[in-house]
């Protein structure tokens, strides 16, 4: 058997920090947090409450985990992100990324001073996190523009239509083509094709509303959503980004043909029965619009 004194030196000796916490918040306990390269000594939080040290919404937060692991008898696992501007007393300037832990929750069988306590378990996983942020973005990011790719097309675009089909909120579609990009990839070289690819998806990151979506769909085909907006709303706006993206284009002719943008354009509306069919009726107003001469916007309602 193991005699107590050897039972602390072992939760001391526990990298992570474990925390028994009273049904009210206050720290009963402090053990662990031997990991000198993520955590601080953490005893002189005993006897203090949760709300005397974290500000009131994430203190509220962390006490409807207690109560929940506290009602549910069994082990919770959730993340969850601190910074300074979280903690009392601490001024808001500092490290700009939170700190993101892992925190395991577990009732315990026995009471303190009255009160119900949880074993709070909280491992730092910022490292993890990051990671995991950046895997995401590569599986949602086109990697010659920095544009979204049209896996994430898919995802949002089902988001928006949902949206339109229970709030009828509208969304905008514009689909986009560059003209004689193999003229021009022909004649100087698929370098200089990227260029004027490169330029598309700078224009769409410079000129759209932060609450606007561009994506690369492939090749030299992209596509664009302007949530809140009807076609009709969004003319005005859609005329003068195609003015801008044919001045960069043009910007990049040198002595080879001027590549142009060809554009079609619709919303999501009451007879579509999936956002498959806005993509549909888009790529048609846009192959219109390039059988038609080129360089131009088509509309379709």
């Amino acid at each position: 058997m193991i005699a107590n004194e050897q039972m602390v030196a072992v939760l001391e000796a526990l990298p992570d920090p474990a925390f028994i916490l009273s049904s009210s918040g206050k720290y009963v306990a402090v053990f662990g947090g031997s990991d000198a390269r993520y955590y601080h000594d953490g005893r002189g939080l005993i006897g203090v409450r949760l709300q005397d040290v974290i500000k009131p919404a994430k203190a509220a937060w962390f006490l409807q985990i207690i109560d929940r692991a506290l009602s549910s008898r069994r082990l919770l696992i959730e993340e969850y992100e601190l910074s300074n501007k979280d903690v009392k007393g601490l001024p808001d300037e500092g490290p700009t990324e939170p700190i993101w832990f892992e925190g395991r929750i577990q009732a315990l069988d026995f009471l303190v001073d009255g009160e119900e306590v949880v074993l709070w378990v909280a491992s730092n996983i910022s490292k993890r996190h990051d990671l995991e942020l950046k895997l995401r973005e590569m599986s949602d990011t086109d990697q010659l523009t920095g544009l979204f790719n049209r896996r994430r097309l898919e995802r949002d675009i089902s988001i928006h239509f949902d949206n339109f089909t229970r709030q009828q909120m509208p969304t905008t579609v514009l689909m986009l083509d560059i003209d004689n990009l193999k003229q021009i990839n022909d004649a100087k070289g698929h370098h200089k094709g990227d260029e004027n690819i490169l330029a598309v998806a700078e224009i769409c990151r410079r000129e759209f509303r932060k609450t606007d979506y561009a994506y690369r769909f492939g090749g030299d085909e992209f596509i664009v959503m302007l949530p809140g907006l009807m076609p009709n709303q969004a003319m005005a706006m859609v005329e003068g980004l195609h003015q801008h993206f044919n001045q960069a284009l043009a910007a990049l002719a040198e002595d080879c043909p001027s590549a142009t943008i060809s554009m079609g354009m619709t919303g999501i509306n009451a007879k579509d029965a999936s956002y498959q069919d806005t993509l549909k009726r888009a790529d048609m107003a846009l192959y219109q619009a390039k059988t038609q001469g080129k360089n131009q916007l088509i509309f379709t309602p």
